[in-house]
């Protein structure tokens, strides 16, 4: 359904994005992937993807901090493959700690690539997709987007933030062909949050099994991961015809976890 439709999925080396990178790559959608990382693992993963799938994929190492990398970025994809249909923004980082003792960098940091960078992306892809009459614009926000958590101000303030500036660009862009929402998982197993609960485990002097349900316990009533395939499951229905009504919605993927 999406075959010969092009897409951008920024931070896709690992964890979510490369998940979403793999299920629309499945379903024949060319692709740009981003992100950090080994450059030979990148290259084999590009590879990977493309051999797989067998689409074509070209690399960014646009630094989603930059406003004129993320526009170079769209410029590869139309440059590559002739538009851009797909742009999932994934990319994003994290940092904790209490309000007053949040440093000025990091705070100016997770903004810059977790809403800004959202925000250029946005902007260089929209006359694109306008021109076209077509663009589905999938915001990868959180939970954190929706409710609060201690010790992530910036994290949370910056997923707030792309829920309001999808819910503008879609209102901007109803009845064009075109749509924005936003995703908002709860705990993904990635290989982050895998080592993460190591790192618990071998704090607390329990098992990882153990560590591992405490960590989902405490937030999702499902006591269960969702999964990189799962969010990119949903990103490809969100690219579809099925979905072309729904813009300006965000989507918690969560195991309850909102819900309480």
């Amino acid at each position: 359904m999406l075959k010969g439709l092009n897409a951008i999925v920024t931070g896709s080396t690992s964890g979510i994005g490369l998940g979403i990178a793999h299920v629309l790559a499945s379903k024949g959608t060319n692709l740009v992937i981003t992100g950090f990382g080994d450059a030979a693992a990148i290259e084999a993963e590009r590879v990977n993807l493309e051999t797989k799938h067998n689409v074509k994929v070209v690399y960014s190492a646009a630094d989603m901090s930059k406003p004129d990398e993320v526009k170079a970025m769209v410029e590869l994809c139309v440059s590559s493959f002739g538009s851009i249909d797909i742009l999932v923004n994934n990319a994003g980082i994290q940092f904790t700690a209490d309000v007053q003792d949040f440093p000025d960098e990091k705070w100016h940091q997770v903004i810059a690539i977790n809403l800004s960078g959202i925000f250029f992306a946005i902007k260089a892809a929209l006359p694109h997709m306008q021109a076209k009459k077509f663009g589905r614009i999938i915001n990868i926000s959180s939970v954190h987007g929706l409710i609060g958590s201690t010790h992530k101000v910036a994290y949370v303030a910056a997923k707030h933030g792309v829920i309001g500036m999808s819910k503008v660009v879609a209102l901007e862009n109803a009845g064009s062909g075109i749509t924005c929402n936003s995703i908002c998982p709860g705990w993904v197993h990635t290989p982050l949050v895998q080592a993460q609960i190591e790192a618990n485990a071998a704090r607390d002097g329990i098992s990882v099994e153990q560590a591992t349900e405490n960590l989902l316990i405490e937030k999702q009533p499902s006591k269960q991961f969702a999964t990189p395939e799962q969010m990119g499951e949903l990103a490809a229905f969100l690219a579809s015809d099925a979905a072309a009504q729904m813009t300006g919605i965000a989507l918690p993927v969560d195991g309850g976890w909102t819900a309480q």
